[in-house]
């Protein structure tokens, strides 16, 4: 006699063999195995299908990997509580602006990032990516701006923006952005992250008096000495923390709040519900507000900042990010410098002579190109008149003012340049050049000899055809110059 089935409840086991013996039912369906002693007595076929049907349904479902595939209505994935969610990210609409005003709307994911915002915005404008373009983040209203961290995501951003103020996004290049990683001595006075302390003036709440006060950073924030310059605990007096507050450049302090000297920043609350929300700083100098400032975004983002200089190298082997330069195309490293001036063409080997051939090449193209435009006049004239013009370096007819700001906003790293028309002399040029943090300006004076001008910043040691020529020696020779040419102001437009 055949044992019970173990663990099968009672009515689910199978059904037992007809009587007659017969191998196969009528319609050929299979022989139904033995029944159990006990066990029900056959059902009749609907029963049987009835059955069948509950016996699948006790089966413990298995999740199915492929729900969309699947159609089956005993599958229990597809339940509607089950099927998977749409997980389609939500887009905003934001406007970017440039130099000249001229802006740009851009469909964007809500979680996007200031980064992949430059990062769309080199593509479509198709800019060379040297990792120096930022978003620029400017408040109107109190004359406030700020440099977006590369992490940072642009809606939050948005986000602490009140509805009645006009505030904007600029896309422009910021070189001092991770210059302190570069070059930490320019920033600090000290190999190792020194103890930054040292007088600030700090608007008094409520008031329009300002006070000058020894301030201390520590970890927790920053502090004030009640007693002189003594850092004793029992002296300190708590001024600001970062977790939840922005710092902020203020670009018209002196208009606005009537700070003491051009060289003001401020802490502004993430939810500030205005102007009396403001802890309001100035330092004497640029360099002493570029070393508070560094130092205050070194101690709150901490590893993250250092995360962001380096994402940019990450993946190219061997590759640091003080050699690397912007890549270049294919064709463009298949190239090889040929000279073509005796009677047979040789393959210039030398690095310093290739470039110097190219330079003097360029440089014999606009002359040609001079001579070509004008028919009617001298080539000098039309270089004077012309061809620096259409240079990204020259700026025309912009205040010295205007020219440092520019210079500000691209960062105080040595090498930062343009060129403008002088103010005083009509007839003259000014070179505006960042070293040392401070802006310099030199005159660019023509000179006339046989004839012929020339331009010179060395009262005619060193002379030039034209701006152009000028420039170009400048940014491989340091010359009369504190520093060599490297990174030129542009107005870029969208």
């Amino acid at each position: 006699m055949a044992a019970p089935l173990a663990g099968v409840p009672r009515g689910a086991g199978r059904a037992a063999e007809p009587a007659g013996g017969n191998p196969r039912g009528a319609a050929g369906s299979p022989r139904p195995p033995p029944r159990p002693p006990g066990g029900d007595p056959p059902p009749s076929p609907p029963d049987r299908r009835k059955k069948k049907d509950d016996n699948i349904l006790e089966i413990p479902s298995i999740p199915n990997p492929f729900p969309e595939l699947c159609c089956s209505p005993f599958a229990s994935v597809l339940s509607a509580s089950l099927l998977p969610k749409a997980t389609s990210r939500k887009k905003q609409v934001i406007k970017v602006y440039s130099e000249d005003d001229t802006s740009r709307a851009l469909e964007v994911p809500s979680d996007i990032t200031a980064r992949d915002v430059c990062q769309l915005l080199i593509l479509k404008n198709h800019y060379i990516d040297d990792h120096s373009w930022t978003l620029f983040e400017q408040l109107t209203h109190t004359g406030l701006g700020r440099a977006i961290e590369d992490h940072e995501l642009v809606m939050e951003v948005q986000s602490n923006w009140a509805m009645e103020e006009e505030n904007k996004l600029y896309f422009r290049k910021n070189y001092a952005k991770y210059e302190f990683f570069k070059n930490p001595l320019m920033f600090l006075s000290s190999s190792t992250y020194p103890e930054i302390h040292g007088y600030l003036h700090a608007k008094e709440q409520g008031k329009k008096s300002w006070k000058k006060l020894y301030f201390l950073l520590r970890r927790s924030g920053l502090y004030f000495s009640t007693k002189g310059t003594s850092k004793e605990p029992r002296h300190l007096q708590f001024f600001c923390e970062f977790s939840n507050s922005d710092m902020y450049m203020s670009l018209t302090g002196k208009k606005i709040f009537g700070a003491p000297t051009n060289y003001g920043f401020c802490f502004k609350p993430n939810k500030s519900g205005g102007t009396r929300d403001l802890k309001l700083l100035c330092a004497d100098d640029e360099q002493s507000r570029t070393c508070w400032m560094t130092a205050i975004r070194l101690l709150k983002y901490g590893m993250q900042l250092y995360q962001n200089y380096m994402q940019p190298y990450q993946g190219r082997s061997g590759c640091s990010p003080l050699n690397v330069t912007p890549m270049r195309s294919i064709s463009e490293n298949s190239l090889v410098a040929m000279d073509f001036s005796g009677h047979r063409s040789r393959i210039i080997e030398n690095p310093t002579e290739a470039l110097s051939v190219a330079v003097e090449e360029g440089l014999a193209w606009r002359r040609r190109g001079c001579l070509r435009l004008n028919s009617h006049g001298s080539p000098i004239a039309m270089s004077n008149m012309a061809i620096h013009r259409s240079q990204s370096w020259f700026h025309h007819k912009i205040s010295r003012e205007e020219a440092q700001r520019l210079i500000l906003q691209h960062g105080l790293v040595d090498g930062v340049f343009l060129v403008r028309d002088s103010q005083s002399n009509p007839k003259t040029f000014v070179l505006s050049l960042s070293h040392g943090l401070k802006i310099k300006h030199f005159q660019i004076v023509p000179l006339e000899d046989d004839g012929k001008l020339f331009y010179t910043l060395d009262d005619g040691h060193t002379r030039f055809t034209d701006l152009i020529q000028l420039v170009e020696f400048y940014q491989l020779n340091k010359g009369v110059l504190p520093c060599k040419l490297k990174h030129y102001c542009a107005r870029i437009a969208l």
